[in-house]
Order: structure tokens, then sequence, then C-alpha cells
């Protein structure tokens, strides 16, 4: 706690050096007075309202509300609606005024008349309702660019869809680029050091990352993604799962009239992409269609793995006695093909109530070999027994299947009222995901040579949600919400081992696993202005979880008992006079155990390095505190964090020996402490060149707490990321853009993982009047091979791991459009179920490399 409150101290310092900003700062998004527009002399009466779509009875954010004075109409000040269309104009000199409101889309309106008094009075001019100025274009042309990554009060937005660098790439890319998120090669995301996120896509869940983040990740192509919302600190609206934070990715959605379709193709020495979208919108009904596939090939690599097991005689680990040392090798490939499809369809019944609904398939078919295969073991002698030496090799090839389909089906009714901003929400989803987990081991040389080895592993993962949420105003300035939620989960895994076509017996190698879980749960949320500038937001949830699990063939049946859990957050922000922005947040969460963590296969695709699940673990606890600062200067917007994060009962990895086979189990045993602070700035250099970055950097404390000391692990130090993103954009359609992306080495419970860097440049031609764009992208091509070295230390083994990556890679892309639009007004929003509740794992298929 002491480092808490000394990160605390001196990022106060920072943000009260950083709020004395020079006069000329430019005002952020949402608050500031318009262009041109003179201070008013000091007063002490105040201007209000609340700004509404006439149509949908919406807010309409950001919208510019100008004090003028009627003999002149000039403007002498002004301000902005906040998120929810409110606004207030303080410290208005007496006299007579008109206000009026303005916004892109919509039509002005004046209010005239506007009486201030010497008295200092206050002018509630209630609600303001804009009228859409809706009409038919041939052309629009966007002169100036949006930020490529955006802070709001909640939440920090990444603008994908201006990031030609990703392009023929997958959302593994996309997250690269991201603040606070950090990618490894293989596709595993973290969040301030953090694996234990939960990914939304929409606002949805889908079981498709129940199994692995990482391979969810790779189903949705680059090009589809429209933004990307981290959410650091999630209110008790949320689920209480998801101990690091919330990902949203948002995909690309059309809401304009009329009908659009979109194609794109890419092609490259390393993958290919093909996709395609459409939309339909006519009167009150629209439908959207999207589809695409991913293929990954010609990715080759290696691996090289020493590995030392020790006894502890006396179990005492200053006398550690080396028992055998294996060295393996092996050449790597991957050959991998995803595709996603989504049907989307919405109906507005009447004026105040909504229907929508959508189906999405997801599908996978990967294939990982490891050929050539090699393990050398040489058991060392043992003069207390008189063992002599002995030495064993084998050879053998690997193939490992990894096949899914999944299938998200929702249905979402919205209700509004005549008060604005009162909703009531229902939302019904269905999820279910089917996924087959192979490894064939062909044994060509050492023992068992000419024997085939087979692990046979079906299982699907099925969610069930109903969800419903009320949303009113108490005053002006207050806001409450409150819902309930109930997710029914089961989880089935139906394992065997075959050799040579031959079921094997034995505990841990064949059997029907089942694990049924029902999440109940309630949330009060409220929300209050306080002192013009602070925001104030508490929340309580609770959540209830019952548990069965089950196994077909053997008598053991684990013993999980049912628990509840509060979950309190609270998050308060103030803008400042300078109209930077100041925020502080506390959370408290749980991230329950997904399947990777339960499963009790034995996977040992490398059979000297064995995995085994542990149904009876229990969810993690987290406590949260953070503290942010976003502030502008002149042309370039900065942000400021710093966090404390601490987890209790930590799911972490026990390793043992035997003889020479390591095998990983997991239990609820650790602690892991975080202390750090990030840092992002986006510049905009001019309306061609713009630049943006950050930087990541954390202490990280682990210990596993165990008293065993064949198992007992503590580990500290610090680990950094950063990343950093050029575009230019030429008046001939041309435009450039680059990208680097570097994550330095990781601290793990019992010992570190390697870092590594990863860069490409992109160049695009537009044509057509921007309906089509031609571009070429080239990645990592001074450095076409990676070698990733890790090790683990414990009182029972030494491992150092070495895997050689080849990321090099050339790509063409092309797309275009078709159809005409007109505007629309903007639509209402849709709703969506929210499971962020399962920790997740790697999601890394076991290489025989680094675990």
């Amino acid at each position: 706690m002491k480092k808490f409150f000394l990160l605390i101290l001196l990022t106060g310092n920072a943000a009260a050096v950083l709020a004395q900003a020079p006069a000329g700062a430019t005002r952020p998004e949402g608050g500031g007075r318009p262009a041109g527009a003179a201070p008013a002399q000091a007063g002490t009466g105040r201007i209000t309202g609340t700004i509404l779509n006439e149509t949908t009875r919406q807010p309409v954010p950001y919208a510019t509300v100008v004090l003028l004075n009627p003999a002149t109409g000039k403007p002498v000040d002004g301000t902005s609606a906040d998120d929810n269309g409110k606004f207030t104009i303080p410290r208005v000199a007496a006299g007579t005024y008109t206000v009026q409101v303005s916004f892109i889309g919509y039509k002005n309106v004046d209010k005239p008349g506007i009486v201030m008094t010497a008295d200092g009075n206050t002018v509630n001019l209630g609600v303001i309702s804009v009228a859409s100025s809706a009409q038919a274009l041939k052309e629009v042309r966007v002169e100036g660019q949006r930020a490529l990554v955006e802070e709001k009060v909640d939440r920090t937005i990444y603008n994908a869809e201006k990031d030609e660098t990703t392009r023929g790439g997958d959302a593994t890319d996309v997250l690269r680029r991201v603040p606070m998120l950090s990618v490894d090669l293989d596709g595993n995301v973290s969040l301030r050091g953090s694996s234990n996120i939960r990914v939304l896509i929409n606002n949805r869940p889908s079981t498709i990352s129940a199994n692995s983040i990482a391979d969810a990740l790779k189903q949705i192509p680059a090009d589809q993604i429209k933004s990307v919302e981290v959410i650091t600190s999630p209110s008790a609206k949320y689920d209480a799962e998801g101990s690091g934070g919330i990902i949203n990715i948002v995909t690309k959605q059309n809401n304009l009239r009329g009908f659009t379709l979109d194609t794109r193709l890419s092609g490259g020495l390393r993958s290919a992409n093909l996709g395609l979208t459409a939309a339909y919108r006519t009167g009150k009904m629209g439908f959207s269609l999207s589809g695409g596939g991913r293929a990954l090939y010609n990715t080759p690599g290696s691996f090289r793995n020493d590995q030392l097991s020790y006894r502890l005689p006396g179990n005492d680990p200053t006398n550690r006695v080396a028992v055998s040392r294996s060295v393996q090798t092996a050449d790597t490939r991957q050959n991998n093909v995803f595709g996603r499809y989504a049907l989307g369809w919405d109906y507005e019944i009447s004026k105040y109530n909504f229907l929508s609904a959508s189906v999405q398939l997801g599908l996978r078919d990967g294939t990982n070999y490891q050929d050539d295969l090699r393990s050398a073991t040489t058991f060392f002698a043992n003069p207390a027994t008189g063992t002599p030496e002995v030495v064993t090799s084998s050879r053998r090839d690997v193939k490992v299947l990894d096949n899914s389909t999944t299938v998200d089906a929702t249905l979402t009714y919205i209700r509004t009222f005549e008060k604005p901003r009162q909703e009531l929400s229902v939302l019904g989803q269905y999820s279910r995901n089917v996924r087959t987990n192979n490894f064939t081991n062909a044994i060509r040389e050492g023992r068992g040579a000419g024997d085939l080895l087979r692990n046979i592993n079906d299982s699907y993962n099925e969610e069930m949600t109903l969800q419903t949420d009320y949303v009113t105003p108490i005053k002006e300035n207050q806001l409450l919400e409150f819902g309930v939620k109930d997710i029914v989960r089961r989880v089935n895994s139906d394992y065997s081992t075959l050799l040579n076509g031959q079921p094997q017996a034995g505990r841990g190698l064949s059997n029907v696993f089942t694990y049924n879980q029902n999440v109940a749960a309630a949330y009060v949320a409220y929300t209050v202005s306080l002192l013009k500038n602070y925001t104030f937001k508490p929340g309580l949830r609770y959540e209830y979880t019952t548990i069965n699990a089950d196994f077909k063939t053997e008598q053991k049946v684990p013993d999980i008992p049912s628990y509840g859990v509060w979950v309190p957050s609270v998050n308060l922000s103030r803008k400042l006079a300078n109209g930077n922005l100041l925020k502080a947040a506390y959370n408290r969460r749980i991230q329950r155990p997904s399947l990777q963590f339960l499963n009790p296969n034995r996977q040992a695709a490398n059979p000297l390095n064995v995995t085994v699940g542990n149904p009876e673990l229990g969810p993690e606890y987290t406590h949260n505190y953070e503290l942010a600062y976003n502030t502008f200067i002149k042309q370039t917007s900065l942000s400021f964090s710093t966090f404390v994060r601490n987890t209790n009962k930590s799911i972490q990895p026990v390793r043992e020996t035997n003889l020479d086979t390591l095998i990983t189990n997991y239990q609820n045993i650790g602690t892991e402490n975080a202390y750090g602070g990030s840092l992002s700035a986006n510049v905009n250099i001019n309306k061609k060149f713009t630049l943006s970055g950050g930087t990541d950097v954390y202490y990280a404390v682990l210990d596993n707490n165990s008293p065993d000391a064949r198992f007992a692990a503590r580990n500290s130090g610090w680990v950094a990321s950063g990343r950093l993103i050029a575009s230019y954009t030429f008046d001939n359609g041309w435009g450039f853009q680059s990208f680097a992306f570097y994550r330095g080495r990781q601290v793990q419970l019992q010992g570190y993982q390697g870092g590594f860097g990863i860069y490409s440049l992109s160049l695009k031609k537009d044509f057509a009047e921007k309906r089509g764009s031609f571009g070429i992208g080239a990645d990592n091509f001074f450095t076409p091979t990676f070698n990733i070295r890790s090790n683990i230390e414990s009182a029972v083994l030494d491992q150092n791991s070495v895997n050689a990556l080849k990321r090099a890679g050339f790509r063409v892309n092309l797309s275009y459009r078709l159809g005409k639009l007109t505007t629309d007004q903007p639509r209402r929003r849709r709703r969506a179920i929210s499971n962020d509740d399962l920790k997740e794992g790697s999601g890394g298929t076991d290489t025989g490399g680094q675990q």
C-alpha cells in the first residue's frame, strides 16, 4: 500500500503541473468555449438545458451551445453538451441574450429573449429538441481527421479504421496498436500486464473466446474493425469477471439508408484474406450481412528446450541433487483457416419500441506440426542406490489438430419513454462452441518405435443468458441504473488416449467431464453531477455462483461449493478549469476459471511437457485502484494513468517433475501485485501528418505462497512495452503509414519470457472517387526471424528455451465499394449482453516450447 500512495502522490503532483496548461491550449471535445466566442463579462447567472434528438428523444452529445448578443449577432460565451446532452453556461452577466444550438447533421435552433437579471438568476431552458437535416448526397468529402486515440470518461478508444497498416491482418494486429494492451506473437492479450481480461464483440461475449481469446481474435479480419474500447475500471453494470479489465471490439456497421456492398481481398507471403460486407435499409427495417475468411500459411519456426530436473533430499531446497537432463529440438509449422459470418436485423416497431436480432457463425480449422521432434535424456548416476548413468533418445512427428465451430444468436427488445434517458431493455442470447482438439504422435525411433499415439478431445461450451436493465433519471443531474442477469453455462469434455487404435486405461487418460455453472446477478448504479465539474458514479453488484461437476467413469466427484460475492465500484471524474480531465476509480473484480484450467484431459503432444487441468479451481479476487489525467496541449492530446492491482487466490501453474517429464497443474495459491502507469500521446502535426504512441510500465510481484519447498516460488521485476504509429496523407490519394511495437521481458512466477519487437510499413492509393483502394504492406523485413528466449526456475527444475519464429511478410490489398447511400437520422443504438466472467488461458497451442 505504501507504493500505491506514493504513486498517487506523484501523479497528483504531475496533474497539478499539467493543469497549468497554456491559455491557448485546445479544449477537449465536449467542453470549452466555441471558436470566436469572447468571454462574457463576469456575472453570477446560469443557463442550463438538455439537447435531444427530436425523433428518437435521445441525447445529442457534444452539440455546440452559443450565447449571442442579439444586437450584434456575435457570440459572447458558450459551451458544448456532455455525453447526456446536458449543458451549463455559468457566470453570465445581466442582459438579454439569444441561445443558439447547432450540430453537424441537425438544423440550428435559436432561443431568443433569454433575460438574465443582476441578481444572478438561473434560467433552465429544459429540453431543446433538434431536428435532423437529412438530405440525399452524391458525395461526402471529409477533410479533417478523427483522432487515432480518443479518451472518454470511462474508456480509451482506438479508431482502428484509420490504421492502414492492419490491412490484410486480423484483430491481434489491431490490438497491438491499442494503448495499455500488449499482444505476444501467439496472439495472447494482456492489459497492463494482466491476461485476466474479457473480450467483447459489439458489447457481446462469444463462446468462441471461452477456450482461447487468441483464437477468437484471429477470426476477426482487421478490415471489419471500426474501433477498440479499453475499459480499465468497469462499473457495476458489467459482469464482475475480468480482473484486468474489458476490451470491446466494435465492428463496422452501416446505419445509412440504401444499399452498400464492400469487398476486400488481400494476399501475401504469410496470409490471405477475402471479405464481404453488405447493408440494406429501408423504412423502419434494416439488414446487414458480413462474411470473411482468413488463411495463415508458410509460418515455419523451430525450438530448442534444455531442462534439468532435481530431487530434494529431506525436502531441502538448498540440497538439490540432479536427476536428469533432457534436450529437445524440433522444426515447427502452422496452417490455419478462419471464417466469420454475421447476419443482423433491426426493426423500429413504433416511436418507443425497438427490436433487433443477430446470428454469428465462427469457424476455425487449425493444424500445428512439430517435425522431427528429437528428445535426448540423460539419467544421472545415483551412488546412494548404485544406479548407473543411462542415456535414452527418441524421434517422432507431432500433429495437433484444433477445429471449432461457434454460433451466437441474440434477440434484443428496447422500450424508451417520453421522459428523456428513461429506458427498459430485455436481452437474450444463446451461444455454443463445439471444439475438437486432438494430437497425434508418430514414434519413429526409440522406445515404442512404430507406435501411433493419439489423444482425442471433443468438447463444447454452451451458454444461455437472459438480462434485463432499466435506466431512469431521478433529477436533472442524477441517473439511476439497475438490472438482473442469469447465465446458465454447460461445459463438456470427452477425451481418450489411443495407442495404435486401442483405448488406454488409467486415471486421466479417458473420461467424460461435465461442468455445469449458473451465475445469477443483480446490480444498481447511481450517477450524479456535483459542483458543476464533478461526476460521481458508485455502484454495487452481487453475484451468486452454483457449480456441479461430474466424471462419467471415475468414482471421485469434485466437491465445489457455491459462493456469492459483493462487487463494489466507484468512479469519480473532474473537469478542470482549462478543460482537462482528472479521473479516479476503484473496483473489486473476480475471475472464474475457463475450460483450459478446468479440463482434466492430459495434454501431452510433447511427451516431456504435460498439462493437466484442475476441475476444483475456484475464482480469483482482485482489487483495482486507478488515477488518470487527460490533457490537450495545442495539437497534442496526452493521457497519463497510474494503477495498483492486487489479486488473491490467483490461479497459478504448479510444476513438478517425474523423472524427465514436466507436469503442470493449476491451483488457487498465488498472489499477484502490480504497480505501474501508462502514457499515450496523439499529435496532429498538420491535417496530413499525425503521430501517436505510448508506453506502459509496471512492477510485478508474484508469489504462489506454497508451503511445499518443491513448488514454492516468488518473482518480481519491471515490465515495459511501447508502440509508435506515423501516418501521412498525400493530396493525390496516396497515403503512407508505419507502425512499430516492442514488448519487453515478461516476468513470470517461475522465470521470464523474452521480449520481441515488430514493425510494418503500408502504402495505399485511393481511386474511383475513394470507392476503391489498392495498397501494399511489408512486415519485419529487416529481421525475418525472431528468437524468443525463456526460462523456468524452481527447486526441482531449471529450463531454458529458445523459440525461433519467422514473421517477415509482404502483402497486397484491394478493396471496392458498390452502392448508393443517403444520410438518415441516427438510429437507435443496439444494446448487447456482456458475459465478462471467465479467466481465459494463454490460448497458444502446445508446441513443445516455453509454456
